[in-house]
């Protein structure tokens, strides 16, 4: 394998990594409150059939990142209002949301356009277009470096920069806010922060509504920036694999963002299996490949990889002690 296979592998890598990235520290919040969401899927579905239907009737990509945001929220609310108001079972109200998700965007989507189900081709300031960052082209000639910063770095659509920038966001937030060491606190022992004379479920509602916002943001990039349009179920499990990298970077966020990226290039793997003959010397079958991702998803969940252990208030409904 040459140096540019690489770089086009590696700047696959990143692509698909993004909506995984933005995915997983949507459930970080959520999970480091006490709320189990494995809902992640069924938000991030809605959010990219939102934005892919209203950024083709504005032709704008980011009145359409809002439209997923505002899709996700509302799912995110529905979610809140079940698991954190009523008490319901948050692994069962996550997995409602994701059938539910799975048939009112095909429904949604096949009753504006009549095309099976997905929307039509974005085009133009429907999509959100790569950025050639500063001095890409100018560094180009440099050995190594140059085309790694021009190919792999450079070259992104701002929701890809936006999703690492929101790693550097969520450390500073968890890790140096009063509201972070709240987040922990909650998801931990919510009893002792109730005592502290905070409200728990105020703080829980706002990690499920950034929960709503993050996983609108994966959603739209599918749909406006990695794809152009909505399709049925394109999101294609990426909530379960989000998960996943969660569950394997044991709830941090720049271990998640490694964890994503993992998953990410075994994703852009199974887009060249080219590569992979070339490098293993034997002939891979194509739906193993495809499969990889979520295998991996299967041995990190059995715990395979290490153990993981959860908040140790996650799932379980906060009852105010009188």
């Amino acid at each position: 394998m040459d140096y540019g296979t690489l770089l086009q592998l590696l700047d696959s890598t990143i692509r698909l990594a993004t909506p995984l990235l933005l995915a997983s520290l949507a459930g970080l919040y959520s999970e480091r409150s006490g709320v189990f969401d494995i809902g992640l899927e069924g938000k991030m579905l809605v959010a990219a059939m939102c934005a892919g239907a209203v950024a083709f009737y504005t032709g704008s990509a980011w009145v359409g990142a809002l439209a997923g945001i505002f899709g996700s929220l509302i799912f995110a609310l529905v979610h809140g209002v079940t698991s954190i108001t009523f008490r319901g079972n948050q692994l069962i109200a996550g997995v409602a949301l994701n059938f539910l998700a799975s048939g009112l965007t095909v429904l949604t989507a096949q009753a504006l356009f009549g095309q099976g189900g997905r929307t039509p081709p974005l085009e133009g300031a429907a999509r959100f277009n790569p950025i050639t960052l500063p001095l890409a082209d100018a560094l180009q000639g440099l050995p190594v470096i140059g085309p790694f910063y021009r190919e792999v770095i450079s070259g992104h659509s701002i929701l890809v920069y936006a999703a690492f920038g929101i790693v550097a966001l969520t450390w500073w937030v968890l890790y140096r806010t009063r509201y972070g060491l709240r987040l922990r606190a909650v998801g931990e022992n919510p009893a002792a922060v109730d005592t502290a004379g905070i409200k728990v479920n105020n703080l829980r509602f706002s990690a499920v509504m950034v929960t709503g916002v993050l996983c609108g943001l994966a959603g739209a990039y599918m749909a406006t920036a990695l794809q152009a349009g909505f399709g049925k179920e394109m999101t294609a499990g990426r909530g379960y694999i989000a998960l996943a990298a969660l569950i394997f970077a044991k709830w941090r966020p720049v271990q998640a963002m490694y964890a994503c990226l993992l998953f990410g290039f075994f994703q852009a793997l199974a887009l060249r299996p080219d590569v992979v003959e070339a490098v293993m010397r034997v002939k891979v079958p194509v739906p193993f490949l495809d499969a990889l991702p979520y295998i991996l998803t299967v041995i990190v969940l059995a715990g395979f990889i290490g153990k993981a252990i959860p908040p140790r208030a996650g799932g379980e409904p906060y009852v105010k002690e009188r």
